[in-house]
C-alpha cells in the first residue's frame, strides 16, 4: 500500500468509524465544558441560560448521531421497506426532555448539570415549543413518528419547516390576539441542514408534447417559476433502543439570490420580488385562505411538500436502482396525513412519467400502489377543494394530470353502474359548477390502495357518509386505524411521579406496552397504593395551580375538583356547553344551591382560527364569565374559572397530570378521534363524554363505571335535526333557562352591550348544528 492509499484508508476509517461517546456523567461533564467554551466561545462570565441549552442539546445530539447513522446504515443494509409519512403539521413541543428520556440520559444528565452548578429544569424551559402545527392533527404526526422509531419501523416523515409556527395567543379585554411565533428566531440546534438534497419545485409555465425516441408522446413542464427546497433533518429516536429515525422538513429558497440588473437599475424591491416569494412558502404555518392569497399560498405550501419529498425519495431510489421502477411499489408508501398532501398523487404520475419516462399504465400501477390516505374530519368543508383556475395557473402539468385520472375513474364508475349519471356527477374528482373545483379528498382515495378513518366510529361514518359512492365502489380499501398518542412522552416524560409509581408497584415496560396497567387493577383494593396515587396527583395539581396563578392570574385550590377543557376552539368541540354548565353552576351559588357541592376549577385553553369569529366570540364569552365568577366573593371557596392562554404541547405536559375531569364533550358523530382524551386517561383523569370518536374505544377499556357518559349518539344527533326546537328545550328546562336569561340580559358583559348576541342566536336557533341545548340537560 502506497502513502495515498494508506492516507485514504485511513481518512476513510476516522470518518465511519469513531470510538462511541460515554454515557455516563463525568463524559456528559466534560463535552458540555468543551462545547460551552470552544464551539460556543462562552466562559464563566456569561449569564445567559440559551447558550448553556444549546452545550446540552449538541452532545446529545453528538449521541443521536451515532445511532442515527447506524439505523440508516441497518436500512440500506437490510434493504427493508420504507414508509414516508406526508403531513403539513409536526406538533413536535419541545425536544429535549424527549431526547434525554429515549436515550436514557435523564438522571445522568441532571447530575452532570449539578455538577456543573446548573438546574436542568431552568434550561429545559429556554426551549421554544416547535409549535408547525394545528392541534391533534399535527400532535399525532409527532406521536406516530416517536411509535415507529420505538417500534423500530423505517418511517420518514416530511413536513416543512415554517418560520413561523401556531401563532402565539395573547388576551386582550378577553379577547384572543394573534402574535407571530418566530419559534427559529433563535436557531433550532436539533437539527442539520442538508443542502446536497436541496430539490427543485415548479410552479405556473405550461405543458409542451413531443415524440420520444420510442415514439411515445412525453410531455415537458417548461416556462415555470421554481423554488428551492431545502432539507433540514431532525432526528427521531426510538425509546431506549439504538434507532433514530428521520424528520424532514423543508424550507422554500430562490434560485436566483436577486435579479442584478434590476438593483443596478436602482429598482430594488423589484430585483428581491423572486426571493420572497419563493421564501413566502415556508415563512408561515397554515395561511388564513379565507382571502385569494391566502389560497394560493396554501396550494403552494402543498404542493411544496408533496413535490419536494417524492423528488427526494425518487432520487434516491434511482441513485441505488438506477432507471428501473419494477420494484418500487414493492419497497416504498407514502401515507397522506390528511387531504393536505393528496397533490402527490398526480405528482408521482407526473415524476414517472415525465421524468423518468414510465407509460401511463406503469406510472398508475406503482401509484395505486404505493399511496396511502388518512381522513381526519367528518366535516363536509373541511374536505379541502381548490378552483380549477387556481391549478390551472399554478399546477398546469399537474391538472392535465388530475383530468385525466378522473377520465380514467370515470369510466370504471360508469361500468359498474351504467346509465348513473348522478352518481357520475358526486364521485366526479371535479366539482362543476360556476367555479369548477378540485375535490383533493377524491384524488386521494382514487390513487391509494387503503383509505383510513381514525375511530371506529369515525370510519363507520365515512364509509355510510362522506365516501359511500367509494366504499360500495372499492370497499377493499377502507379500513379503521384509531388514533395513539405515546406513554413516553405523555406519562413516562410529563408525569414523573407517577411513573416512579408504576415502575416500583407494577415495573418497567409499560412504557412500550400499555397493556401490562392492568397490572394495577388488584392496587386498587390497596390502601397504601391507593395513598401514594393521592399523593403523586396531588404534587401534580399543585404544579398545575402554579402555571394557573403564573398564566392567568387565578388562584387555584389543588384541594379541589380540577375540570379541564384544553383543545382547538371550535363549535363542534363545545366549549360553549361548557361555559354554559360553568354558568349553571354560578347560578346555583347564588341561589344557594350548594348543600352537596364540591369545589371546583374550571380551566378552559385553545386557540381558535384567525379568520374564526364564532370561535373568538367564545373565547371573548369564556374569559368574561371567570371574571364575573372570580370577583364575586360567594363563589370564591366554590368555583374558580380561568381561560389558559396560548395552549401548547409543553403546557399540556403539565395540564395532562394535573387534571382530575377531562371533558371530551363534542356533538356525537363529530369528533373524528381526539388524542387530549387519551393523554387526560392515561394521567389518571375521568372522562365526561359522549359517545364520540376515541371515547367509544376508551370507554370499552376503562368500563361505563369510570366514564360519565351524556348526550344524544351519532344516530339520534342526525334523527333529532328533522325536528329540533331548542325553544321548547329552553322552555322546559328552569335551570336551561335561567342560563339563557343571564347571557341574554348582559349580566356577563354590562359595559359592552349585545356583544353575545351571536351565541345566544347560536343557542336558540332551530339550526344549530351542534345541537347545544339538546345535551345541556344530560350534561348538567
Amino acid at each position: 500500500m502506497n502513502d495515498k492509499q494508506l492516507k485514504q484508508s485511513l481518512l476513510s476509517a476516522s470518518l465511519t468509524e469513531l470510538p462511541p461517546l460515554g454515557m455516563d456523567v463525568l463524559s456528559l461533564v466534560n463535552d458540555f465544558r468543551r462545547y460551552y467554551t470552544h464551539s460556543l466561545g462562552r466562559d464563566r462570565h456569561s449569564r445567559s441560560t440559551h447558550y448553556a441549552y444549546q452545550a446540552l442539546v449538541l452532545i446529545l445530539r453528538e449521541r443521536l448521531m451515532e445511532r442515527w447513522k447506524q439505523t440508516r446504515y441497518a436500512y440500506e443494509e437490510t434493504d427493508c421497506k420504507q414508509a414516508y409519512y406526508l403531513s403539513l403539521e409536526f406538533l413536535m413541543g419541545r425536544a429535549l426532555g424527549n431526547a434525554m428520556l429515549n436515550l436514557g440520559l435523564e438522571e445522568d444528565t441532571a447530575l452532570a448539570l449539578q455538577c456543573l452548578g446548573m438546574e436542568l429544569e431552568e434550561l429545559a424551559e429556554s426551549e421554544h415549543d416547535a409549535g408547525l402545527g394545528n392541534g391533534g392533527l399535527g400532535r399525532l404526526a409527532a406521536c406516530f413518528l416517536d411509535s415507529c422509531a420505538t417500534l423500530q419501523l423505517p418511517v420518514t416523515g416530511y413536513g416543512i419547516r415554517y418560520d413561523y409556527g401556531m401563532f402565539r395567543q395573547q388576551l386582550a379585554d378577553g379577547e384572543q390576539v394573534e402574535e407571530p411565533d418566530h419559534w427559529l428566531r433563535d436557531g433550532n440546534p436539533w437539527e442539520i441542514e442538508r443542502p446536497e438534497y436541496t430539490q427543485r419545485v415548479r410552479f405556473g409555465g405550461r405543458s409542451e408534447f413531443q415524440r420520444d425516441g420510442a415514439g411515445r408522446l412525453a410531455a415537458r413542464w417548461v416556462d415555470t417559476n421554481d423554488v428551492l427546497a431545502i432539507p433540514y433533518d431532525v432526528p427521531i429516536p426510538g425509546y431506549q433502543n439504538g434507532t433514530v429515525n428521520t424528520l424532514r422538513l423543508w424550507k422554500a429558497a430562490a434560485t436566483d439570490e436577486f435579479d442584478l440588473g434590476e438593483f443596478n437599475a436602482g429598482l430594488y424591491p423589484e430585483s428581491v420580488a423572486a426571493k420572497n416569494t419563493a421564501e413566502q412558502i415556508t415563512l408561515v404555518l397554515y395561511p388564513n385562505d379565507s382571502s385569494e392569497n391566502g389560497k394560493e399560498l396554501r396550494l403552494r405550501q402543498q404542493y411544496f411538500l408533496a413535490s419536494a419529498s417524492l423528488q427526494d425519495v425518487l432520487a434516491r431510489w434511482v441513485g441505488i436502482h438506477g432507471n428501473d421502477f419494477t420494484r418500487f411499489a414493492e419497497k416504498n408508501v407514502f401515507q397522506l396525513n390528511d387531504t393536505h398532501p393528496s397533490c402527490a398523487v398526480a405528482e408521482l404520475m407526473r415524476l414517472l412519467m415525465d421524468k423518468h419516462g414510465l407509460g401511463w399504465d406503469q406510472a398508475w400501477e406503482i401509484t395505486a400502489r404505493t399511496m396511502a390516505y388518512t381522513n381526519h374530519t367528518l366535516l363536509p368543508e373541511a374536505l379541502e377543494k381548490w378552483p380549477v383556475r387556481l391549478f390551472r395557473r399554478l399546477l398546469p402539468r399537474l391538472l392535465e394530470i388530475i383530468f385525466e385520472i378522473n377520465a380514467r375513474f370515470l369510466a370504471e364508475v360508469a361500468r359498474h353502474w351504467p346509465g348513473d349519471s348522478e352518481r357520475l356527477r358526486r364521485m366526479s374528482l371535479i366539482e362543476e359548477g360556476r367555479e369548477p373545483m378540485v375535490r383533493m379528498a377524491y384524488l386521494a382515495i382514487a390513487g391509494s390502495f387503503s383509505v383510513n378513518g381514525v375511530a371506529a366510529l369515525h370510519s363507520r361514518l365515512l364509509v355510510e357518509g362522506l365516501f359511500r359512492d367509494f366504499f360500495e365502489l372499492w370497499p377493499h380499501k377502507f379500513n379503521n386505524k384509531t388514533n395513539g398518542v405515546t406513554p413516553r412522552r405523555w406519562l413516562a416524560r410529563c408525569n414523573p411521579g407517577l411513573a416512579r409509581l408504576l415502575d416500583e408497584t407494577i415495573g418497567s415496560g409499560w412504557e412500550v406496552d400499555l397493556d401490562r396497567l392492568r397490572g394495577l387493577l388488584p392496587l386498587a383494593e390497596d390502601g397504601a397504593f391507593r395513598e401514594r396515587w393521592r399523593q403523586v396527583k396531588r404534587a401534580n395539581k399543585e404544579r398545575l395551580a402554579q402555571m394557573v396563578a403564573a398564566e392567568c392570574g387565578v388562584a387555584f385550590d389543588p384541594q379541589a375538583l380540577f375540570d379541564v377543557q384544553v383543545k382547538r376552539i371550535h363549535e363542534y368541540k363545545r366549549q360553549l356547553l361548557d361555559v354554559l354548565h360553568v354558568i349553571h353552576l354560578y347560578d346555583r351559588i347564588k341561589r344557594g344551591d350548594t348543600t352537596t357541592w364540591t369545589p371546583r376549577c374550571v380551566l378552559i385553553g385553545g386557540k381558535a382560527a384567525p379568520g374564526y369569529f364564532m370561535a373568538k366570540r367564545i373565547i371573548k364569552l369564556i374569559n368574561n364569565v371567570a371574571l364575573v365568577i372570580n370577583a364575586d366573593p360567594e363563589a370564591d371557596l366554590l368555583l374558580k374559572v380561568a381561560f389558559l392562554p396560548n395552549y401548547r404541547v409543553s403546557a399540556m405536559e403539565t395540564i395532562a397530570p394535573g387534571s382530575d375531569l377531562s371533558e371530551q364533550i363534542s356533538t356525537a358523530g363529530k369528533e373524528a378521534s381526539g388524542t387530549g382524551n387519551m393523554k387526560f386517561m392515561m394521567n389518571g383523569a375521568v372522562t365526561i363524554g359522549t359517545l364520540d370518536g376515541a371515547n367509544i374505544e376508551i370507554r370499552e377499556e376503562v368500563g361505563d363505571e369510570n366514564f360519565f357518559l351524556f348526550g344524544l349518539t351519532a344516530e339520534q344527533v342526525e334523527e333529532r335535526r328533522h325536528h329540533y326546537d331548542p325553544g321548547a328545550i329552553i322552555a322546559s328546562d328552569e335551570d336551561l333557562e335561567r342560563v339563557v336569561s343571564l347571557l341574554s340580559s348582559g349580566h356577563f358583559n354590562q359595559l359592552e352591550p349585545r356583544i353575545f348576541d351571536p351565541i345566544v342566536h347560536a343557542i336558540t336557533n332551530p339550526f344549530d348544528p351542534w345541537l347545544i341545548a339538546a345535551d345541556f340537560r344530560s350534561y348538567v
